[in-house]
């Protein structure tokens, strides 16, 4: 008597332990459903992916609580309706949250099913009875293709794998290696030449004395001034000569108006 006690006890905890862990997750089941039908346009996968994760979580505690040494075995155990009424029943449509209105003779074989439904039975018995059915050869070359697909695909990761690598010590050779360009002054460059950015007046200063400059061995002066006398050639004078401009001769040198050479 004590025994069926304690037997009973504990199956009452297990049973209101179970039924907490299916309430919530019934819940995220539910949230789940909620935002894929009414916020998909929002949803982002990272949002799914928690949803996901806990669903999962419950169904871990689930399991254990299942799996526990001082859980009851329900496989053991068997649900027999006391009462089959076809008048609606407020407590048991409060307790199956609306979903079950009446406990009547032809609901209760779909409530406490123990097994599948008939058709998938059915299909189920076909698939097992066609999978025993297959001889040796056809097995042998189901396996064959397995195999080698699985060839396919490890060779697609290994090169995969090897372009990753390439990319990633191409990637860190570029990194390492020295600079040997300046933008800046690339930028200045271009700058100095297209537009004369940066060019101080020196610069200038020195093209325009260089305009204006003579050498020392030419006489500048008007054409038609220039007299020679006879017998004078037009080549080197002697030696110990010097030639001398005449006192005639009249220079007239301009100064090149001062522009800038990039305005």
């Amino acid at each position: 008597m004590f025994k069926m006690q304690r037997e009973e006890k504990q199956l009452d905890s297990a049973l209101e332990a179970i039924i907490m862990r299916v309430n919530d997750l019934k819940s995220a089941i539910a949230a789940m459903i909620f935002k894929l039908e009414h916020e998909y346009e929002t949803l982002n996968w990272p949002n799914f992916l928690d949803n996901f994760a806990l669903i999962s979580g419950h169904l871990t505690s689930l399991s254990k609580i299942l799996g526990h040494d001082k859980a009851p075995n329900l496989r053991n155990l068997t649900v027999l309706p006391l009462r089959l009424s076809p008048e609606k029943d407020e407590e048991l449509l409060r307790l199956t949250e609306g979903r079950i209105p009446t406990f009547a003779h032809d609901l209760v074989p779909d409530y406490l099913r123990t097994k599948v439904e008939p058709q998938a039975e059915q299909k189920m018995m076909q698939l097992e009875a066609k999978a025993a059915n297959l001889n040796y050869e056809t097995s042998h070359d189901c396996n064959k293709q397995v195999a080698q697909y699985t060839k396919v695909i490890n060779h697609v990761w290994d090169i995969a794998n090897k372009a990753r690598e390439e990319w990633e010590s191409e990637a860190g050779s570029r990194a390492t290696q020295a600079q040997t360009s300046s933008t800046a002054d690339t930028h200045a460059l271009v700058a100095a030449v297209g537009m004369g950015k940066g060019l101080k007046s020196d610069s200038v200063q020195m093209v325009q004395s260089g305009v204006n400059s003579v050498p020392s061995g030419m006489i500048v002066g008007r054409p038609g001034n220039q007299q020679q006398t006879p017998g004078q050639s037009l080549g080197n004078p002697p030696m110990g000569q010097m030639t001398k401009a005449p006192s005639t001769i009249k220079t007239n040198i301009k100064a090149a108006p001062q522009i800038h050479p990039y305005r």
